[in-house]
């Protein structure tokens, strides 16, 4: 099969970085460019030094329209942007990492229509989809957490807290995301305001149609890099193992979703592409956790499994990743 030609704007913050180790390692695809305004005709490997020995790729100022997909990889807002002052060809499918067209009200730009990237809900549709507006982090997350209740008619009222590591606030040096700060210290912000919560309404409400669905979220910045560890807490009266079935059902055929029996921990995932979930029951409560990398199931590894998916390959191509367990 001819590889696969890919791009990239906005190739120097995180996710970037990320979607280049992960596209240089992918057997059918090939990075035609890298697009920095910042960065442009410096080394791939001065500004993400990792790379050093593995490309001589330097930051383009200009953008190749000979691609088969573009990926977004910049700033909330900046993707709208961007479409508004750079005409991209018909053909040349996009995928974006923003939140820019995550919402049904902002999915059609121009000709394009945005297909919402989640495969565990929308496979069908990203298959045969132009352009992808990429699920956020712990929307991902927490979506992974309800979508087989959602299925069934059962949410109502779900309480959740999620905590996540110091990349997903980006690269840019904020008071809350140094070391001196982030070292020996968590703190909850945006509570019940986060801005995931509307994507994650929409996607509920796709499979459960009363919308009686409602998510209450309490996100926290935490002490270490990368991943997520989400706890949403609902009332069932399922029993314990007829909500594992359920959701090992539900989950059968995802290539990256898994439902353990036993304790998750974020050690199991991080470097990954999977979203692992357990579920805990006391009287009529229940607590599913899920846990992932912010970085790949979250932005990146979902991102290229959404590719993969368009172009008809298989959907773990590329992202049989290693976890950093030890």
């Amino acid at each position: 099969m001819q590889k696969i030609k890919t791009g990239i704007v906005g190739g120097a913050g995180y996710t970037g970085g990320e979607l280049l180790r992960v596209l240089l390692r992918h057997s059918n695809a090939h990075i035609s460019f890298v697009h920095s305004t910042s960065n442009a005709g410096e080394m791939l490997s001065k500004v993400h030094t990792d790379l050093m020995g593995e490309t001589d790729m330097k930051f383009a100022s200009e953008l190749d329209q000979n691609i088969d997909v573009l990926f977004l990889c910049v700033g909330h807002g900046d993707a709208k942007k961007f479409l508004a002052s750079n005409e991209i060809k018909s053909s040349i499918k996009i995928i974006d990492l923003s939140q820019d067209f995550r919402l049904a009200e902002n999915a059609v730009v121009g000709d394009r229509q945005f297909v919402y990237g989640l495969p565990e809900l929308n496979k069908a549709s990203i298959e045969a989809a132009q352009n992808i507006a990429n699920p956020g982090c712990f929307a991902t997350a927490i979506q992974l957490s309800l979508l087989p209740l959602a299925a069934q008619g059962a949410l109502t009222d779900v309480f959740t807290t999620g905590i996540t590591g110091s990349t997903g606030a980006g690269q840019s040096l904020t008071s809350t995301n140094h070391f001196s700060w982030r070292a020996n210290n968590i703190q909850a912000y945006k509570t019940l305001q986060h801005q995931h919560i509307h994507e994650i309404g929409q996607s509920l409400n796709q499979l459960q149609s009363n919308k009686k669905a409602a998510v209450h979220f309490v996100p926290w910045r935490g002490d270490f890099t990368r991943g997520i560890f989400v706890s949403s807490v609902l009332s069932s009266n399922l029993s314990l193992e007829a909500l594992y079935e359920m959701y090992q059902n539900f989950y059968s055929t995802a290539a990256f979703t898994q439902v353990s029996k036993n304790n998750i921990d974020l050690k199991q995932v991080v470097n990954t592409n999977k979203c692992l979930i357990h579920i805990e029951q006391a009287g009529d409560k229940i607590t599913i956790h899920t846990v992932l990398d912010n970085l790949l199931k979250g932005a990146v590894g979902q991102a290229v499994q959404n590719m993969n998916l368009i172009f008809g390959l298989e959907e773990t191509t590329g992202l049989q990743l290693k976890a950093n367990y030890f």
